[in-house]
């Protein structure tokens, strides 16, 4: 195979692996206590999230995969929650791409 031909493919390809993905209905917590509440993310206050922000914050996905947010995602993510009268079962929407554990996020919305 020619260079210019695998260049094509390549090319072609590489919107795909770069699309954005979706994470609907998913928990939001604090990175410090991420680890912790992995297994109950829903019992995860409102008020500990919001006093662990500078920890930056994850979502949890329903198989359990804990995922960072960017710096973006922080800031959404602080905001969501200071808006919210909710007090735990903190859920979000979330779309972006994956870089290894960490969403680049687009936009995050609290459910």
């Amino acid at each position: 195979m020619n260079r210019t031909r695998l260049a094509l493919i390549f090319a072609l390809a590489l919107p795909g692996i770069c699309a954005a993905e979706s994470w609907k209905d998913v928990a939001l917590v604090d990175n410090n206590c991420s680890a912790k509440v992995k297994a109950d993310p829903d019992a995860h206050t409102k008020d500990c999230a919001v006093k662990c922000e500078k920890s930056g914050y994850a979502i949890v996905a329903s198989d359990g995969t804990v995922f960072k947010l960017d710096a973006k995602g922080n800031k959404e993510a602080a905001a969501a929650l200071k808006a919210t009268t909710k007090t735990d079962h903190l859920r979000v929407n979330v779309s972006g791409t994956k870089d290894g554990d960490t969403i680049k996020v687009a936009s995050l919305k609290m459910e």
